[in-house]
């Protein structure tokens, strides 16, 4: 549970000095993004995995 406490700690840390508030609103809505897709390729991989797909 540390580890993911010290993600948040550095994921708000590196939102703090910057300036321009649209390309904040921007990047945070990429990491979303980000998350979001990643995501979605484990929960089809593990899909794969678990319906015996032959890799």
């Amino acid at each position: 549970m540390g580890t993911l406490l010290h993600f948040k700690d550095i994921y708000t840390d590196a939102f703090d000095d910057l300036k321009p508030g649209a390309i904040k609103i921007i990047l945070k809505g990429y990491s979303v993004f980000c998350a979001i897709m990643l995501s979605m390729a484990f929960y089809a991989f593990m899909y794969r995995v678990f319906t015996g797909f032959d890799f």
